[in-house]
């Protein structure tokens, strides 16, 4: 992708942060017709929505904390993104596995999923007695737990909803920049009026102007206000990091998602993802700078332990962690409370007081509720917009049945097999339509980005041209993230580079410095334990 020119002129709103939130929330106001700049420090998804556990649900668990209205909010938003994302976001069926010992009563948590089921209006998948037998049968270990099935949804790569979203957003005339860093923010007369910017690839500063300007940069807001100049009276964000942990599947492994008690009776998930089982995740507060946090060896050691609590007799050892990460979740700051116990439902500052007028903060939220933190956020600089009724495809079979043609559709036009056309498909949607043109026009186009991926050269080729991938990470990590496949190698890496700057007419030095810098990040991001056991 050639490099985007300087920047010019005003914007009705300036969205700083390319999260989940703030991508979500450019797209909401640029469909209102406003003028719109959206600016990333790094890449789109690159931060915390990367580091997520990667589930859409309605949250069970804050039941116990008695958030009844987020629990119906993200229900609600949940059942919608089921029905309008159903490439990207499935039902998945949820086993609550309660050990004899745990804090929480079996008749608790009977009404609790009782009175889920009646917010949600869905009981769980047809296939959920198998599951709940499966995994009785597993972690039978001579102690009476109890299980119970519900459903609840997954997101395996929320990566590929940001970028979704992130093309609806420019077709709708906003502006997009990544590796575009906010320097600070211009206040005059006690409201905003401008921000400076530099564009990280090309050394490039410049300013533009603007009304309103939306924070949304997750657990670097407080720092954007710093740079603002702005006395606050306390931080706004109370920083939580929450490590996972990435294991290899194993013969019995289970289908469906797990969600348990942790060995100090915290809960936490064992999901099926990649190809892989993604267990976390921890809640330690944490103010460090959010680009460098790392999960610690106390954290990877103590969910190892609990999933092998879990499943006392799976042969797997501590040297078979695959990976573990680390992210920071923006949770509102609150000096003298525990972690759990902080809400989950986001804030939105309004920072007239601080004598900022036209500065909004997001704080807060999560996968599930992005959107409706978006209505809500465009409502807050002046936007009427109205909350959605009904969904844009009427019911589940029908978003499967339309996903069903086209996977045969892109089949026939692509040239490519069943396998394939289903990979492109599952990622990318209606997108397909115009992976499947580049993948006709060119036998290179049609080359896996490795062996051991359906995924093509065409799919890399779209993102790099559509969605703003501007580097090999932003490819191989967000946009076709087959990175994350439990075989991705340094061949693989260079296989793909290779096959890559062939379609984007990279040369042997972009190639190289492609490769190292995507080395480095992704040594940092999915780091392999040095821990050893005890």
């Amino acid at each position: 992708m050639p490099p985007a020119p300087p920047l010019d002129g005003r914007f009705d709103i300036v969205v700083i942060g390319g999260g989940i939130n703030g991508v979500a929330i450019a797209r909401e106001c640029a469909l209102a017709g406003k003028q719109v700049l959206l600016v990333e420090q790094h890449d789109f998804a690159s931060g915390t929505t990367s580091r997520a556990t990667r589930i859409i649900h309605g949250g069970l668990r804050y039941l116990e904390h008695a958030e009844i209205s987020l629990v119906r909010e993200s229900l609600r938003e949940r059942e919608r993104l089921i029905h309008e994302k159903a490439h990207l976001v499935r039902p998945l069926n949820f086993l609550l596995a309660l050990p004899p010992d745990g804090q929480r009563s079996p008749l608790e948590l009977r009404f609790g999923l009782w009175l889920y089921r009646r917010f949600a209006g869905r009981s769980p998948l047809h296939s959920a007695d198998t599951d709940r037998r499966a995994l009785e049968s597993l972690i039978d270990s001579g102690q009476p737990w109890s299980v119970f099935a519900y459903e609840d949804a997954q997101c395996e790569f929320p990566e590929r909803l940001v970028a979704q979203w992130l093309v609806e957003a420019v077709h709708a005339g906003a502006v997009a920049r990544n590796h575009c860093a906010a320097l600070s923010v211009d206040i005059k007369g006690n409201s905003v009026e401008a921000v400076r910017l530099r564009d990280l690839q090309s050394g490039t500063e410049f300013k533009v102007t603007t009304k309103w300007l939306i924070n949304a940069t997750g657990p670097w807001a407080d720092a954007i206000c710093n740079r603002s100049n702005l006395i606050l009276d306390e931080p706004m964000i109370g920083g939580v990091r929450g490590a996972h942990i990435l294991l290899p599947l194993f013969p019995g492994a289970p289908k469906a998602a797990v969600y348990t008690e942790a060995l100090d009776g915290r809960p936490i998930f064992v999901i099926p993802w990649a190809g892989q089982l993604l267990v976390g995740t921890t809640e330690v507060k944490d103010s460090s700078d959010p680009a460098r946090v790392h999960a610690t060896a106390e954290e990877i050691a103590y969910l190892f332990q609990s999933f092998k609590r879990l499943f006392p007799s799976v042969p797997l050892g501590f040297t078979d962690i695959r990976a573990a990460f680390a992210g920071v979740r923006p949770l509102p700051f609150v000096s003298d409370r525990s972690p759990a116990s902080i809400t989950r439902s986001h804030l939105i500052v309004d920072h007239s007081f601080d004598r900022a007028e036209g500065l909004v903060s997001i704080i807060g939220g999560k996968l599930t509720t992005a959107a409706s933190l978006a209505r809500e956020a465009a409502r807050a600089v002046g936007i009427a917009v109205p909350e959605p009724r009904g969904y844009a495809i009427k019911s589940l079979s029908a978003a499967r049945s339309l996903l069903r043609g086209f996977e045969k559709e892109i089949e026939s036009i692509a040239r490519l097999d069943r396998l394939q056309a289903a990979a492109i498909v599952r990622w990318f949607g209606s997108a397909s339509l115009d992976i499947a043109k580049l993948a006709r026009s060119d036998e290179s186009m049609r080359a896996t980005l490795c062996p051991h991926t359906p995924h093509t050269v065409a799919e890399a080729v779209y993102a790099a041209h559509h969605e703003h991938a501007a580097t090999l990470s932003d490819i191989l990590l967000r946009r076709v993230p087959v990175a994350f496949s439990p075989c991705w190698s340094d061949e693989c890496t260079h296989t793909a580079a290779i096959r890559i700057a062939l379609a984007l007419n990279w040369n042997e030095k972009k190639v190289g410095e492609e490769e190292q810098i995507f080395a480095e990040e992704y040594s940092r991001f999915l780091a392999k334990p040095s821990l050893v056991a005890t």
